[in-house]
C-alpha cells in the first residue's frame, strides 16, 4: 500500500498546498478517522521543524514530541482537532483548534494547559458493572461510573496523565461553542438557540456573538468549550 495521498484530494482540514505538489504524506492509522493529519505534515509544513521525512523520524526517535502526554515515534501518527502537542525540548505546547475554512490550526498554549485535553462526546453506552462508556469525536473511549449528567454534545476535560475527567461542559442553550466545521469553523459564540429537526435530519444551532452578526449551523460541528480554549496565554 502506498505512503503517499494526493494533495488534490485530501480532507479540507488538512493545512496543505495543494498545487504545490502532486502527493504528500498519508495519515496512518490511529485517531481522529480520515480528519486526521500526519504529524510529518505539522512537522515539516505548519512549524517547519523539519524538511523532510528523514528529520521528522530523527526528530520523533528523541522522545521529544508529545501528543496527549504520550511521546510519538511515527510520523505518519493522525493529529486531530483539540490535540495537545508538545515540544519539551523547546518548551512550546500547542493545541490543535479549528482555523479558517475547518483548516486545522495550532493555539500556543501554556505548559499546564498542555496537561489535558478537550474531547466531545459523541455516543454514552453502558457497559457491564454499571458503567458508563464515553465515545469521544477523535474515537477514544472512556469508562466513567453510572453518572446521568453526561449527554451526547456536551464536552469533557481529560487529564493525560491518569485519564481521568478534570472539567465537564454541558451542551445547552448559554453555552459557550465553536464551530469545527462548515462554513462558520474557527468562529466561538454562546448557543442562542437549539432547534430541534424532526426526524433523521440535523438540529440547527443559532448561535451568537458579542462581536459579529452570529451564525446557524448543524449540530454536528459544534463543541462545548470554555474561555480558556480560544487563547490561553492571553
Amino acid at each position: 500500500m502506498s505512503n503517499h495521498q494526493k494533495r488534490l484530494s485530501v480532507p479540507n482540514s488538512w493545512p496543505v498546498e495543494r498545487k504545490t505538489a502532486t502527493f504528500t504524506v498519508k495519515a496512518g492509522a490511529g485517531p481522529h478517522g480520515e480528519s486526521g493529519v500526519p504529524l510529518l505534515i505539522v512537522l515539516r509544513d505548519v512549524l517547519g521543524y523539519a524538511d523532510n521525512r528523514k528529520e521528522a523520524r530523527y526528530a520523533l526517535n528523541e522522545d521529544n514530541v508529545l501528543i496527549n502526554g504520550k511521546a510519538i515515534s511515527d510520523e505518519e501518527r493522525p493529529v486531530g482537532m483539540f490535540d495537545i502537542l508538545a515540544f519539551t525540548e523547546r518548551e512550546e505546547y500547542y493545541r490543535v483548534f479549528p482555523g479558517e475554512g475547518g483548516r486545522l490550526a495550532l493555539t500556543a498554549i501554556d505548559p499546564d494547559a498542555a496537561e489535558s485535553k478537550l474531547g466531545k462526546i459523541v455516543t454514552k453506552t453502558h457497559v457491564s458493572g454499571g458503567d458508563v462508556q464515553l465515545g469521544l469525536h477523535d474515537g477514544e473511549t472512556l469508562v466513567v461510573e453510572d453518572d446521568q449528567t453526561y449527554d451526547a454534545g456536551d464536552s469533557i476535560v481529560v487529564d493525560n496523565e491518569d485519564g481521568e475527567v478534570v472539567a465537564h461542559f454541558e451542551y445547552e442553550e448559554g453555552a459557550l461553542v465553536t464551530a469545527v466545521d462548515g462554513a462558520h469553523a474557527g468562529e466561538v459564540g454562546e448557543v442562542e438557540e437549539i432547534q430541534v429537526t424532526p426526524g433523521s435530519a440535523q438540529n440547527n444551532v443559532l448561535v451568537s456573538q458579542d462581536e459579529g452578526e452570529g451564525f446557524e449551523t448543524v449540530e454536528e460541528y459544534v463543541v462545548v468549550i470554555d474561555e480558556n480554549f480560544t487563547g490561553d496565554d492571553e
